[in-house]
């Protein structure tokens, strides 16, 4: 298959759950091929980048084979190259300003300190 069309594509490497959430992604402006927002019959072909945002994170794939159908995890992993960044893990930085609430009124120094970390 030289090439198909980009929601069933999606769906059928798993990036999204069914295909009516790729097309629904697709015409909400979420997918980029090749740095182009597309629509959902765009066809894609092996070499293309494919930019989708999925599940509140953007995901970039390499196009490596071109499938129509759903297949399993392990054959659907194959079909693509990963090229999305790590994700931080969430709450690694350190708290700047930590007070506790029930120590009463803030006291001018207390107060210097939460202007500093405001940007004020």
């Amino acid at each position: 298959m030289e090439s198909t069309r980009i929601d069933r594509w999606l769906w059928a490497v798993r990036v999204f759950k069914s295909r009516t959430e790729a097309t629904a992604a697709c015409r909400g402006g979420h997918v980029r091929l090749n740095g182009a927002r597309v629509k959902p019959a765009a066809n894609v072909r092996v070499g293309d980048r494919v930019t989708a945002r999925a599940h509140g994170r953007e995901r970039i794939v390499e196009v490596v084979e071109v499938i129509d159908k759903r297949v399993g995890p392990p054959a659907a992993a194959s079909c693509f190259v990963d090229h999305t960044p790590d994700v931080p893990p969430q709450g690694s930085e350190p708290a700047v300003f930590v007070r506790d609430s029930a120590t009463g009124r803030p006291t001018k120094r207390d107060r210097r300190r939460l202007d500093r970390v405001r940007g004020r």
